[in-house]
């Protein structure tokens, strides 16, 4: 099964929304709340994510935020990332 870790905050609605989209399918996913840790802000921009929350990955596959993993969602390519296993 894939890893999955996104970076957000307590009360952004992309970040809740992304939350209950996981929480509906069964995903299990790292919660980073960099509202909570604000270091991690930092560990987010270097792994190459926006400046912005959330911000998802999959495996080593920076997916974006909420509006993003909503379009490969749509595309039906989630499900491929998803089933990738972790390297």
């Amino acid at each position: 099964m894939a890893d999955v870790i996104m970076y957000g905050t307590r009360f952004c609605p992309y970040c809740l929304g992304a939350r209950q989209f996981f929480d509906r399918r069964g995903i299990a996913y790292d919660d980073i709340r960099v509202d909570e840790e604000p270091a991690r802000r930092d560990e987010m921009r270097a792994r190459g994510g926006g400046r912005t929350v959330p911000q998802i990955w999959i495996n080593a596959t920076h997916v974006g935020g909420f509006t993003d993993l909503l379009a490969l969602d749509r595309e039906g390519r989630l499900e491929t990332l998803l089933k990738e296993p972790n390297p």
